[in-house]
């Protein structure tokens, strides 16, 4: 660290950086301090990166030295803040506030310590420093200081506060703005009598009104005191909101407006109570400037595309540039306060729905794109506060009439759509989206309202699924809205326009991209349920899609190359075209030949029953379970799965034992005469599970059923008097390999259990055996020899 080579400085530096970052690092005193002692003097080094990693190393030093070191560091910090020179004074600021970030919470001693040492210093240099720059680090680093451990200087708040305000009419706006910051983090801790001085003297100085400029900064500064400590500021409302709203009105202020405007949006949000006799003023003022506008004429004819592209601003263009303009951030404002009134207050839906609602669909044409924005999401407000518990599909031709804000959105939405299907042709991306977002947000509140405007709708879905009018992201987007769509209305409103909307979609499935291939998958798997409903009779013809939809996903399914999640997508949607559109009179035509009948894959899915993987296991006796009850299968396929079945009835896992038997149960249903396949080997291991100490539940009702279903086959060896043998041979002949080690019982206790329930399913199925089952069973229990049964 002290070579004269600028490299071995930065190595060195780099290594104790390492090295301090490590827990296991321990410092004696003499390391402790030469290391505290180099590091300080790195600061004032001639290169900067070195100085820069001299000041990444005091935040790992920080809880590694002894209190006393943490103290000089701070100390040296503070002097150096003070230097002429303007590096070094940079540098030092940078690593103050690095130690103040990392002061242990925990150790109330050294933060405490800390803290008195350096706000003096920080409040002398803001008061008293004529360099700006000092004075905006020492602002910045008071502010890190009381957000962090502002209860611990408490008795330092009057001076803080004192030092503070004046800053407040600074002639420099960031003076200004680092005042207002550290304001805010004070309120939190300091006493109620400070804080009631604060705020009379921010209104002394609203009232008095001498500069405009420093009045649109007290009227920041109470909005952040509010954002910081709302409930403190409740109690002051009635003399704080009459001067807001008067400012709010001055004429040709547009940032004035725009802070007043901030701060009734931190007054909803942060003081709900306390605000509430004012909403009205405040939501008619934010209605008032979300129009405002005054240097752009909007033209809402038919042909306004046009007479939109000319700027009637007043004034000719050499006086007057649209960056010149602030009103929009007025209309922005005015966006953000709605949007937090309509959050808070889900008491007013219908005064919303009368009042703003109108007036938020009417601004959809907004030309400034960020503000746009902010009334999409305002709208958004509106429709989450409007989602009622309970959302069915909305049938806009049902002769029951609906009443509450539900009601009331549905009433409006053609006038939302009229104002949208425009804007979703928009260039603009981000608008786009908007759209896309709030009618999203309207389908999920209401699921149909929009199934008579689906005409309206399509347009633009199809412009933004286009590979020239958007990004990956754009196409995602409308994706996922035409999902959404899609799912929450009836199939036979969109039947009319399939043609031009499936073309797009497996174009998309085609996409370069896999997040866009699987979102078309997802959307694919939809429109096959849409193409043929399988609840819903329909005359539509379907058959010109089938082969479209089939090849574009099998294409999907056949590559070894892409994304999980996009073989996992054609996969269900693969199943869903076999299930919707696999019918025989659809499998007569074309697809015949491409599309194979479930059985076919049956000697594949046997295969799968001797891999090594459990779920796959599961999965496949499933499937075949189903394929065995809804398909004919040959009998070769029956021996191939009865050759896998022996391994799979077992108790180590009772629930691959349980489908085992269920996929045995349904053979034995429809197919009794490969039943006595099953006679040596499954047999074997089914008895052998029978007497297991862990059998019951699910698996135990698999097993029943099974015997259910094979006796009532009749198959020889499998009759009732064979299976009631095989069950009670145990019992009444017990041998080493059925009776359990050091028990006297014939079986395990529970296995009794089992076979008795077996007994009783044989018997119910065979009503005419009985009667001697019964005399045999009461001739076991006198039977004193049988006392172990």
């Amino acid at each position: 660290m002290t070579s004269s080579d600028k490299d071995f400085r930065f190595m060195a530096t780099n290594d104790l950086m390492t090295e301090l970052q490590k827990d296991s690092i321990k410092l004696d005193d003499d390391s402790e301090r030469k290391v505290v002692k180099m590091l300080l003097k790195l600061l004032e080094d001639k290169n900067g990166e070195v100085q820069n990693l001299a000041v990444k190393c005091l935040g790992p030093l920080v809880s590694k030295v002894k209190d006393y070191q943490v103290e000089t560091i701070v100390e040296t910090l503070c002097n150096n803040m003070l230097s002429d020179k303007e590096q070094l004074r940079d540098i030092s600021s940078i690593g103050l506030k690095t130690v103040i970030n990392e002061l242990p919470t925990s150790s109330n001693t050294l933060a405490t310590s800390i803290c008195k040492g350096i706000t003096g210093r920080l409040t002398n240099a803001i008061t008293k420093q004529e360099d700006v720059s000092v004075k905006l680090e020492a602002l910045d680093i008071l502010g890190d200081l009381l957000s962090r451990f502002g209860p611990l200087l408490i008795s330092f708040h009057p001076t803080i506060q004192s030092a503070l305000l004046p800053q407040l009419s600074s002639s420099r706006m960031a003076v200004r703005k680092r005042a207002i910051i550290a304001l805010g983090h004070l309120v939190l801790s300091s006493n109620k009598n400070l804080f009631n001085d604060l705020i009379e003297f921010l209104l002394n100085e609203l009232s008095a009104n001498t500069n405009p400029s420093t009045t649109r900064t007290f009227i920041q500064c109470i909005a952040s005191i509010s954002r910081q400590a709302g409930h403190r500021v409740g109690e002051h409302m009635e003399k704080i909101i009459p001067l807001i709203v008067k400012f709010c009105q001055v004429e040709g202020d547009d940032e004035l407006q725009e802070y007043c405007l901030q701060a009734f949006e931190s007054f909803v949000r942060r003081c709900p109570k306390e605000i509430s006799p004012y909403l009205h003023k405040i939501i008619e003022l934010c209605l008032k400037y979300l129009c405002y506008d005054p240097n752009y004429n909007y033209d809402d004819d038919e042909e306004g595309e046009d007479a939109r592209t000319q700027m009637r601003r007043r004034g000719s263009d050499d006086e007057y540039s649209d960056d010149d303009d602030m009103s929009w951030k007025v209309r922005r404002a005015s966006a953000k306060c709605l949007q937090a009134v309509i959050g808070s207050r889900h008491d007013m839906l219908p005064d919303f729905y009368k009042t703003v609602s109108p007036a938020l669909i009417g601004r959809f044409k907004e030309r400034e794109e960020n503000v746009k924005a902010d009334i999409f999401q305002a709208y958004i407000a509106l429709l989450r506060q409007t989602k009622p518990i309970n959302v069915n599909i909305y049938d806009p031709d049902a002769m029951e009439q609906e009443e509450g804000p539900v009601a009331l959105l549905r009433q409006q939405t053609p006038n939302i759509v009229k104002a949208v299907h425009k804007q979703m042709k928009e260039k603009s991306t981000k608008t786009r989206q908007g759209c896309l977002c709030l009618l999203t947000e309207l389908i999920h509140v209401s699921p149909g309202a929009l199934a008579n405007h689906i005409p309206a709708l399509v347009p633009g879905i199809i412009y933004s699924l286009g590979d020239k009018n958007g990004s990956s992201n754009m196409k995602i987007d409308t994706l996922t809205f035409l999902n959404c769509l899609l799912l929450n209305h009836n199939p036979q409103v969109f039947h009319p326009h399939l043609t031009i909307l499936v073309p797009p979609v497996i174009a998309a499935v085609g996409d370069s991209f896999y997040k866009t291939t699987s979102e078309a998958l997802c959307v694919t798997q939809t429109l096959v349920k849409v193409i043929r409903p399988i609840d819903i009779e329909t005359s539509f013809d379907f058959t010109p899609f089938v082969l479209d939809l089939f090849e574009c996903t099998l294409t999907r399914l056949k590559a070894a190359d892409i994304d999980q999640e996009v073989k996992e997508r054609a996969i269900s949607c693969m199943g869903q075209i076999i299930c919707n559109l696999g019918s025989p009179d659809v499998r007569a035509g074309d697809l015949s030949t491409d599309l194979p009948g479930p059985p076919q894959g049956v000697p594949i899915l046997a295969s799968f029953l001797r891999k090594n993987h459990r779920a796959l296991k599961l999965s496949t006796l499933g499937t075949l379970d189903i394929v065995i009850k809804n398909y004919e299968i040959s009998e070769p396929m029956i021996d191939g799965i009865l050759a896998e079945v022996p391994p799979l009835i077992n108790e180590s896992d009772l629930h691959i034992s349980q489908l085992t038997l269920n996929l045995l149960t349904s053979l034995s249903v429809k197919h009794p005469k490969s039943m006595w396949k099953v006679c040596d080997n499954i047999v074997k291991e089914i008895f052998v599970l029978v007497r297991s100490p862990l059998l019951q539940g699910a698996a135990l009702t698999s097993l029943l059923a099974f015997f259910e279903a094979i006796v009532a086959t009749k198959t020889p060896k499998m009759e009732f008097r064979d299976l009631l043998g095989l069950l009670t041979a145990p019992i009444y002949n017990p041998s080493e390999t059925t009776q359990p080690s050091g028990s006297h019982y014939a079986v395990h206790k529970q296995a009794f259990h089992s076979v008795g329930k077996c007994v009783a399913v044989l018997t119910i199925a065979c009503p005419g055996e009985g009667a001697s089952v019964i005399t045999q069973c009461v001739n076991d229990i006198k039977n004193p020899n049988r006392q172990t049964l």
